[in-house]
């Protein structure tokens, strides 16, 4: 029962998004789960008990249960990878079910995640201009390339893409405002992105839902960002690599893979270092 503290989507064994990971024979209570993860701290802490030939697992954050969470998973996938033997691991998540591929090799730890089915669909506009106003921006702020927009692969996310990195440096909110809005809407996170060439992103998100300001690195949304480029048609050439946590002085690099089917699976990797 004691929590594994691991961060994903790490950079040369520096940076990433911490998570707590906890493998047990059976899951906690639900209430002990949620004193687990507040005390950890984390934006996510992610608990696993076998359960025939997968894992059943399920996600928590410091203030409430969340359906999928990419960094936890991956974190995970490293942590499953040490214990068990390099490979790939079947997940029982709480509405679907998916795939973590763990390797741990003379110390290094890498995991890669097969997201839940995407989807996307225009964002309404009273949400997107409630957005706008909780984090300071103006729709001259936005890049008209892409549209507000609902993005999911697992949990739902708003996506607010930026003409400006300076407008992406700057972001800032209240948390409580965050949360209610956010709550409102059923979205986990609003992510703002700012577009550095085809293939690949500054990303920064906000997580007020789960009583998080900003992740740092953010799995669940990237491949929700990765199935809204494919729904768009965006040049991405089948894989893109999402740059997240500078701004918060803990870089991540997340990658993702996209294959051609509209809903297909995204394939989300990265690094994992111990904490």
């Amino acid at each position: 029962m004691q929590p594994l503290r691991l961060a994903s989507f790490s950079t040369q064994n520096k940076g990433g998004n911490p998570a707590g990971v906890v493998i047990a024979p059976q899951h906690p209570s639900e209430d002990e789960m949620r004193k687990i993860a507040a005390d950890l701290g984390y934006s996510e802490t992610v608990f696993a008990h076998p359960q025939g030939d997968a894992w059943r697992v399920r996600y928590f954050s410091p203030e409430s249960e969340v359906p999928f969470c990419g960094h936890a998973t991956v974190a995970l996938g490293a942590a499953l990878a040490s214990a068990q033997g390099n490979g790939m691991f079947k997940l029982t998540l709480n509405d679907t079910a998916i795939t973590v591929e763990g390797h741990n090799q003379n110390g290094q730890m890498h995991a890669a995640l097969q997201s839940p089915a995407t989807h996307s669909a225009p964002a309404k506009s009273g949400l997107t201009d409630a957005a706008l106003s909780l984090l300071g921006l103006q729709k001259s702020d936005l890049d008209p390339r892409f549209i507000p927009t609902f993005a999911g692969a697992g949990a739902t996310h708003l996506i607010l893409a930026l003409k400006s990195r300076d407008r992406l440096a700057a972001m800032s909110y209240d948390l409580a405002a965050g949360r209610d809005l956010m709550r409102a809407h059923g979205i986990v996170t609003i992510a703002l992105v700012w577009v550095e060439d085809n293939q690949r992103f500054h990303v920064r998100n906000a997580f007020a839902s789960g009583g998080v300001i900003e992740d740092p690195a953010t799995g669940a949304a990237a491949a929700a960002f990765a199935g809204y480029l494919r729904d768009i048609k965006w040049p991405h050439g089948g894989k893109i690599t999402i740059i997240q946590g500078e701004d918060m002085g803990a870089k991540s690099i997340i990658t993702a893979e996209i294959p051609d089917e509209k809903g297909a699976s995204i394939r989300v990797s990265g690094e994992v270092r111990q904490i």
